[in-house]
């Protein structure tokens, strides 16, 4: 996908989330985000929103803090939401997608965030729905997409130190999406990991469909409860996901 199509695919995703509004009680829990209710979720992504919005139409070239700017609001509702969220994508496909600036991940580039936000925005658009009892539409491609993003940046994201197990010198561990195709390995080492191309069986795999791999994956879905299967050694695979959990 390039910077167009996430944008294009991130104005959908906006108009999403503000449509499955209709069916929330806004106090109601957010069962993937215990903490939230469908109202803090939903100041959480037009914040998110309005903030990637002035990074990207200054360009900034450091981080600018939330709390500096003025993007808070007494009213969250849908109306609220989609404004910010159309506000950014407009500013995003009015942008050079190459111009240099700040980002959170090694992508130092407005394609960053279109590629971020349009996942963010998705994500949660499934927490909403998972709120709200309401079913769920998952596009293949931009959850194979999301499943890249996520691994991509998860050492800029989050203090996350994969290491070798006691006892064990080096680990390869694999994720297999198998509809559609895709693939990426990691090689556990003493005191790192990192990225791969894998040409030999891995110590332990989780695999299964594009969709269902990605809510495993960002604890969206109980791995027993799911279309993920794993192969290898079950304990690798557990260690990967208590290591990686998505805050």
């Amino acid at each position: 996908m390039n910077h167009a199509q996430y944008c294009d695919e991130l104005e959908i995703e906006v108009d999403r989330f503000s449509d499955g509004l209709a069916f929330a009680e806004m106090s109601a829990r957010v069962p993937t985000c215990p903490d939230w209710s469908i109202e803090d979720l939903t100041r959480h992504l037009g914040r998110v929103h309005r903030w990637a919005t002035v990074l990207v139409s200054e360009r900034a070239a450091s981080r600018i803090p939330m709390d500096q700017m003025s993007i808070d609001s007494d009213v969250v509702d849908a109306q609220w939401l989609r404004s910010g969220g159309r506000a950014l994508v407009d500013v995003l496909r009015s942008a050079d997608p190459d111009d240099a600036m700040w980002a959170w991940g090694a992508d130092q580039h407005v394609r960053f965030w279109s590629r971020r936000q349009l996942h963010e925005t998705f994500v949660h658009r499934l927490d909403l729905e998972l709120a709200t009892g309401t079913a769920s539409f998952i596009e293949p491609d931009i959850a194979l997409d999301a499943i890249d993003e996520f691994l991509v940046n998860m050492k800029s994201d989050r203090d996350i130190a994969l290491r070798a197990r006691a006892g064990r010198e080096s680990d390869l561990f694999q994720i297999r999406s198998t509809v559609p195709p895709g693939q990426w390995s990691a090689r556990l080492e003493a005191d790192d990991y990192e990225y791969v191309d894998a040409t030999n069986d891995p110590d332990a795999e989780l695999s299964g469909p594009a969709g269902d791999l990605l809510k495993v994956l960002l604890r969206r879905s109980d791995l027993s409860h799911s279309d993920v299967s794993i192969s290898g050694d079950e304990t690798l695979v557990e260690y990967w996901m208590s290591q990686t959990a998505f805050q």
